[in-house]
């Protein structure tokens, strides 16, 4: 008797796949154990995530569209490695739209949003003395102080901008660039005088201190990225 294989079951179960392998590759990259300008062995991937190469191709493509992983004539797929000049523009944007979202966070965002916020943050702290203070990893989506933010601004473009295409790529060089003896800590600080901020319902206060935090980071990537580069003797 001749199997009868049920398509949609199939294409279901290898979009499940590629969900599960996109989302653990993602989080490769972004924690740098997967690090950037590393070239992608698919090969090497569908041993290593135990699939077969069609939702590895599928995972793949998602990674491509996420921005993490890019395509190049007769190299291949490596993992994308942002030049100085783009990190430093993505932080100045960042610091302008995510000031935005904060102000508005301010005078839209429900007080059990702001509630759930801080327990979030408690989370956060816990997980930041596990790693003895070394750094501050985030998981996507609600587990983002950042992500929660925009969302709490009640902006659907704010959102699109800050939560499409450069959102993992923005999660990668924050968290990479975040590993440092005092900045997660320091980090989760302003955090909380971010929220408090929100929570007071002082918009321009709330704007203030959050282009202040991003600006402290893109700070931090500036000295990395000049120390980087003495290092090297250029």
């Amino acid at each position: 008797m001749t199997e009868i294989v049920d398509d949609k079951a199939f294409q279901s179960e290898s979009r499940t796949l590629a969900d599960r392998v996109c989302e653990e590759i993602v989080n490769a990259i972004v924690v740098g154990d997967i690090p950037p300008g590393q070239k992608i062995s698919e090969p090497e991937l569908a041993r290593t995530y135990g699939i077969s190469r069609g939702p590895l191709r599928e995972a793949m493509r998602r990674l491509e569209a996420l921005r993490l992983v890019e395509r190049k004539p007769h190299i291949g797929a490596r993992v994308v490695n942002l030049s100085a000049k783009e990190l430093v523009e993505i932080y100045r944007v960042r610091e302008a739209l995510e000031g935005m979202a904060c102000r508005l966070a301010a005078e839209n965002m429900p007080q059990d949003e702001i509630d759930s916020l801080r327990t979030l943050l408690n989370e956060h702290e816990q997980n930041i003395e596990q790693l003895d203070g070394r750094s501050y990893f985030q998981k996507e989506g609600d587990l983002d102080f950042h992500y929660r933010i925009v969302h709490g601004s009640k902006n659907s473009k704010l959102l699109e901008f800050l939560g499409g295409d450069l959102y993992h790529l923005v999660r990668m060089y924050r968290y990479q660039f975040s590993v440092s003896s005092s900045r997660p800590k320091r980090a989760l600080k302003e955090h909380r005088q971010i929220i408090d901020a929100i929570e007071s319902r002082d918009p321009e206060l709330a704007e203030m201190l959050m282009r202040r935090h991003i600006g402290a980071a893109r700070r931090n990537v500036e000295e990395k990225l000049n120390a980087a580069t003495e290092t090297r003797g250029e």
